[in-house]
């Protein structure tokens, strides 16, 4: 298989300046790569801000012959997003790859957290997100050409104690990812999610002596090839880390059908559940279309 290059390729990171950030701006970069490193220089719950982390990442680019500028706007208000991505166009008049990773953390059982805890987490990770996505998916639509990667969680996906804002932030991302993939496709627009294990400030305090085998560089390989012209996929989410690289789906069972236009009792739901709750002949949907597909053929075969 031939090298993977970003030769002529512009590469958006957000939260870039330390762990799995920074080691996809490494990674870019000495693969030919033009990158924006941006990072808000904050602290692990978002607070404070300076300019070193960035810098620093752009410095070691730098010596090592690579191409960098730094950034330091916040992804969650849509100036800063704005700005983030108005930098790659100022420097390299272009942006072809962003990488969502840009997160903080405020943990917290559900009944005691609060709502400005709530909103701090949502508007880092997910509306940061976004307000760093659309102003980059309008650029790449005019080059017919684009790369997304979102980071998720498996707190979000699956559950984790303590973390109900981390947790509904991440998995809003599977669903901005989703509708990105749809509406970028016939412009090559690429989005794909991960949701990555690996020991970070963020993490490292979460993850015990596991730790030392879950390496932030781990976890690089995957978005590099999620990022480059050599990965045609699309609408899928990855688990990732400690060298362990998977799939994970969401998927529709066949189900039960009561009949068209039947209503059913819930008596005749309890006595059809293992039908309802079974994910035998699942499909995996890769748009609202698939799951209207999959009822139109109920109709058909009633």
């Amino acid at each position: 298989m031939s090298e993977i290059r970003f030769d002529d390729r512009v590469a958006v990171i957000t939260g870039a300046g330390g762990g799995l950030g920074k080691t996809y701006a490494l990674e870019f970069a000495k693969r030919g790569g033009q990158v924006v490193v941006n990072d808000l220089g904050g602290a692990a719950d978002g607070s404070g801000g300076g300019s070193s982390m960035a810098d620093g990442v752009v410095k070691e680019i730098g010596e090592a012959g690579g191409t960098a500028v730094a950034n330091y706007d916040s992804v969650s208000t849509p100036e800063g997003g704005e700005a983030i991505i108005q930098t790659a166009l100022d420097n390299f008049g272009q942006v072809d790859i962003v990488v969502n990773n840009a997160g903080i953390l405020r943990d917290k059982s559900f009944a005691k957290l609060s709502p400005q805890e709530l909103e701090v987490v949502i508007d880092v990770h997910l509306k940061g997100a976004f307000f760093v996505s659309q102003p980059a998916f309008r650029a790449m639509k005019q080059r017919n050409y684009g790369r997304f990667v979102f980071t998720a969680s498996a707190a979000g996906l699956f559950g984790n104690f303590g973390q109900t804002n981390y947790g509904a932030a991440k998995m809003g991302l599977v669903g901005l990812s989703n509708v990105l993939s749809v509406e970028g496709k016939k412009n090559n627009i690429l989005s794909n999610v991960i949701a990555p294990i690996a020991r970070t400030r963020l993490t490292e305090d979460l993850l015990g002596p596991m730790a030392e085998n879950l390496k932030a560089e781990q976890v690089t390989p995957l978005v590099t090839y999620l990022c480059s012209e050599a990965c045609e996929e699309t609408h899928s989410i990855y688990s990732v880390g400690g060298g362990k690289y998977s799939r994970i789906f969401v998927g529709m069972g066949k189900g039960y059908f009561s009949g068209v236009g039947v209503v059913p009792t819930a008596e005749e739901i309890a006595a059809n559940w293992d039908a309802i709750h079974s994910d035998a002949d699942y499909v995996i949907p890769d748009s609202i279309g698939i799951e209207m597909k999959t009822l139109l053929e109920a109709f058909k075969g009633e």
